[in-house]
């Protein structure tokens, strides 16, 4: 649900010996160690969620939240057909805000994604570190280089049934509905995964979140009014952020010198801020939650990347679970079929699904 989230550390702990022969450099054996031993720190901290709930000396809220965490895990393996194994029967408290930072990275005239490369998983369109010291070290070397950076702090991650994922204490920042809805988006990562496509995984993941919760919530005796507010705001700043990202896509394909194109991007965030303003104190009535996205520096290119990985193909998958009749069984087959297809392939066929929702060609 929210824009940065998830590494995929996949593996690593239990291969990192394995792999060392194919690490290059003292840096990349560094950062697989500490793969390695965060993903090791996190699995030593889990402890049963049903010893939690059913102990009357801990925390009233959090044994409250871990019967939800049950309550709606049971519901996504029956109605989702989500996966029933290990994962998310446990809960680790890790004593930061984040389990992970990722960090993304862009050219300055492009929106095309820095990849990130590993043995056995892929590449994915961003870094993760368990230390946020690491993770903004690594932001200024890319600085350095001239790519426009983001770090981002991510709340949980799918290990693709690797490991048992356990609930985290990052997962407990936000309301009932986001937890549920996290919990629904790992999962999905454990269904279908395709290596090599960021922007696949994550915007299947999302629909399933957005999608199954909206059915769990009319379920289990509708919305909260509150939610259903917030929920329709983050829809319509995700649009504004997308709609900036679909113009840039225009300026840096244009037959532009690199001093005009840099100029239009300018303007283009210029534009958003403007249009952000206008949301917030007209329709909104100076609704400020989205004030710290611009807070935290000046957008760049690499700020928008996540936006277009978790929901760029989400009109694609809304119309496949359409054609499935919302089945989410049908659903989730189209959508394995889908993924054996060649990247080209996978990518027209995204797109031509969008077209049917949307009327219009997508960028």
């Amino acid at each position: 649900m929210s824009p940065t989230r998830r590494i995929d550390p996949r593996r690593i702990a239990t291969t990192l010996l394995l792999l060392l022969p194919l690490l290059g450099g003292c840096s990349s054996l560094g950062y697989y160690a500490s793969l390695a031993q965060g993903q090791r720190a996190l699995l030593k901290a889990r402890e049963p969620i049903e010893r939690i709930v059913g102990d009357e000396q801990r925390d009233p809220e959090l044994r409250r939240r871990l019967q939800k965490v049950q309550e709606a895990r049971r519901w996504a393996v029956g109605h989702l057909k989500l996966p029933d194994n290990q994962s998310y029967t446990t809960y680790a408290d890790l004593g930061r805000p984040y389990v992970v930072w990722n960090v993304f990275a862009a050219p300055e005239l492009s929106l095309e994604p820095l990849q990130n490369c590993f043995p056995l998983i892929g590449c994915m369109a961003y870094r993760g570190y368990y230390r946020q010291q690491q993770a903004e070290q690594r932001a200024d070397q890319l600085r350095h280089q001239g790519y426009d950076v983001h770090v981002g702090g991510v709340p949980a991650y799918s290990t693709l049934n690797w490991f048992a994922d356990p609930v985290l204490s990052t997962m407990m920042r936000w309301s009932d509905e986001v937890l549920v809805g996290m919990i629904f988006h790992e999962l999905a990562h454990q269904v279908v995964y395709v290596r090599d496509d960021t922007a696949f995984n994550e915007s299947y993941a999302e629909f399933v979140e957005e999608q199954g919760l909206q059915e769990y919530l009319a379920e289990k005796g509708g919305t909260r009014e509150a939610w259903q507010l917030f929920d329709r705001r983050r829809h319509e700043f995700v649009d504004l952020v997308l709609a900036t990202r679909s113009r840039l896509v225009q300026v840096f394909s244009a037959d532009l010198s690199d001093s005009d194109k840099r100029a239009a991007k300018k303007r283009q965030f210029e534009q958003l801020a403007q249009d952000y303003q206008q949301l917030r104190d007209g329709p909104w009535a100076g609704y400020a939650g989205f004030d710290g996205w611009f807070a935290k520096g000046e957008p760049n290119n690499a700020r928008l990347l996540p936006f277009a990985l978790y929901d760029e193909h989400k009109p694609a998958f809304a119309v496949i679970f359409q054609q499935a009749g919302g089945d989410w069984a049908k659903f989730h087959g189209a959508v394995r079929e889908l993924s054996k297809l060649p990247s080209g392939q996978r990518l027209e066929r995204l797109r031509t699904l969008a077209r049917q929702q949307t009327g219009m060609d997508t960028p």
